[in-house]
């Protein structure tokens, strides 16, 4: 009804595993949530924003929450980097 010619409007597509991801995008084991989805990397295990290193601070897919969270990453750092907390 709404998108009928969608059949017809996809001019590629492409199915890509892990091993397909690591050889063209680089990420490491092609994790594109910067690691295993499992206990022991999930939650208050992930990378803590702030790094031991003064003003030096993480935003990327491997703190928390996750890589799956669009843009929180980022927004937690900054807030973090202001003194608000994430």
């Amino acid at each position: 009804r709404f998108c009928s010619n969608m059949p017809e409007a996809v001019i590629h597509h492409e199915v890509l595993g892990p091993p397909d991801i690591e050889e063209k995008v680089g990420l490491t084991g092609g994790h594109i949530f910067q690691g295993e989805i499992l206990p022991q990397y999930m939650w208050d295990r992930r990378l803590a924003y702030k790094t031991p290193m003064d003003g030096v601070y993480l935003c990327g897919a491997a703190t928390h929450p996750g890589g799956s969270v669009i843009a929180v990453n980022g927004r937690n750092a900054a807030m973090e980097i202001l003194g608000v907390g994430a």
